[in-house]
């Protein structure tokens, strides 16, 4: 990684000012490169550029269009091992979970493209003869996407995809932490025949590109990930000038353990669930429910798959664990784990920042925490793991529901009774019981309460850049 331009109307360009921000390897806290910052006359180009674009892609046949972003979805994986070793080198996950995240990325451009076909519309009976009545899906228009650092190019694949399937343009703004990755992934779309202007990519700071875009006239639709403070910002913007809205936001993500799971297998799941990409996931799993007659039996299996990780360098050999994106993130997890420990928890194993180059974090196994503790109640995002005892069916749906969160929940039983009145239960956008089976690009993916409005996932994800429009058509008199 060197420098990271913008991508504005099918040119790769510098910020007209020339401003740079730098970029730092979460492992080693050295700067490895610099991305484009842009500014107010940067985003008017771009925008102006994805009204052009929206103009030539929806007009395009979708067959056509699909085409496009299945090119893409094959150069993506050509390019899976450059591409992986830059994300790597910016985000800190492990090579071998950023190449599965690039697979991942190809496989939803895969999938968004045959929806392209699929933006039905439909005819309703009318009352009288010589009427049709015609309901009709439209492209809602350009649209400003903002994707987050912790999945940098599958975040973008799920805005991106949705809102080409449906015939729309984009100005995306990826984050400033991890920008080279999500540039290639713009690289591949253009290499693989997207017309000018209908994607162009910008960095720069987020309140003022956000502020910038959403208020802008021509843009019609917004779409976000990341964390519900921001998100509720966001929307409350796009609700005074009107615009459509799409808020992947935090997580606080319950599981509740039965006493009849198979617990070793539970503990197997849900450890890799937690770890993947440090804990710094939405939908990882977090508080951990377990039944009092199986709960030493499962702290013990999951603290032994806790211990087995090993942590580091993301290009190392044999690593299954990286640092956080940021030192930030190292500063926050600090700070929940000693509230933890004042408030009565007992810290099972880690627990600590690793003292050494990097923003490493120790994977944190917490057990017995009091509800008032700040991590059973803020979104750790990151390598910790908040294991409770719970005796009844009543008490652990309780606590599920106890947050303002409801974005993803796990449930682990034998009984299908248990399972049944617990996916009834649980308030949540996404519940997976007995696997680890979200983020599918079939599968809706969203949440409720403060987690979220809309979906990022199936046709749902589609659905949202789609305008309805009523043609109700008299034969006129001959």
């Amino acid at each position: 990684m060197k420098h990271v331009q913008l991508f504005i109307d099918g040119i790769w360009r510098d910020a007209q000012a020339g401003e740079t921000i730098d970029v730092l390897d979460p492992a080693t806290e050295e700067r490895i490169g610099t991305v484009s910052h842009a500014r107010p006359a940067d985003l008017e180009a771009a925008v102006t550029a994805a009204l052009g674009g929206f103009k030539t892609w929806r007009q395009m046949s979708p067959i056509d269009r699909g085409r496009i972003m299945r090119r893409a979805a094959e150069l993506l994986r050509d390019r899976i091992h450059s591409i992986a070793a830059l994300m790597t080198a910016e985000q800190g996950k492990p090579l071998a979970e950023a190449k599965l995240e690039i697979h991942a990325s190809a496989d939803l451009l895969d999938w968004f493209a045959e929806e392209c076909r699929r933006t039905y519309g439909r005819v309703v009976p009318a009352r009288s003869e010589g009427i049709y009545n015609l309901v009709v899906k439209e492209p809602v228009g350009p649209v400003a996407a903002f994707t987050p650092w912790n999945f940098p190019i599958s975040q973008a694949a799920r805005k991106v995809g949705a809102a080409l399937a449906a015939g729309c343009s984009l100005v995306i703004k990826p984050p400033e932490e991890t920008p080279s990755s999500p540039s290639e992934f713009v690289r591949a779309l253009a290499d693989a025949g997207l017309p000018k202007g209908v994607i162009n990519l910008v960095y720069g700071s987020p309140a003022e590109i956000s502020g910038y875009l959403i208020s802008h006239p021509a843009i019609r639709k917004v779409s976000f990930t990341g964390s519900t403070p921001v998100g509720k910002q966001l929307a409350s913007m796009a609700g005074l000038h009107m615009k459509r809205i799409t808020m992947e936001l935090g997580g606080h993500a319950p599981v509740i353990v039965f006493e009849d799971a198979d617990v070793k297998s539970a503990a197997t799941v849900l450890a890799g669930g937690k770890y993947r990409n440090a804990g710094q996931v939405c939908i990882a799993p977090t508080r951990f429910l377990v039944h009092r007659k199986v709960y030493d039996e499962f702290v013990d299996e999951f603290t032994a798959r806790t211990h087995a990780l090993k942590l580091g360098n993301g290009f190392d050999e044999g690593i299954t664990i990286g640092p956080l994106a940021n030192d930030r993130r190292q500063a926050a997890l600090t700070d929940l784990v000693e509230d933890a420990r004042r408030t009565g928890a007992v810290v099972v194993t880690g627990g600590s920042r690793v003292q050494n180059k990097g923003f490493f974090f120790e994977p944190t196994v917490l057990a017995r925490v009091p509800k008032e503790a700040r991590a059973m109640n803020e979104e750790p995002f990151g390598p910790l793991a908040l294991v409770n005892p719970f005796s009844d069916f009543e008490e652990a749906i309780e606590e599920a529901n106890r947050l303002p969160y409801g974005l993803a929940s796990y449930v682990y039983t034998r009984s299908v009774r248990n399972a049944t009145f617990a996916a009834s239960a649980i308030e949540t956008g996404m519940l997976s019981i007995n696997h680890y089976g979200l983020g599918l690009p079939e599968l809706p993916f969203g949440g409720v309460k403060d987690s979220g409005f809309g979906s990022e996932g199936g046709p749902e994800a589609v659905e949202a850049y789609l305008a309805t429009k009523l043609v109700s058509q008299a034969a006129p008199d001959l």
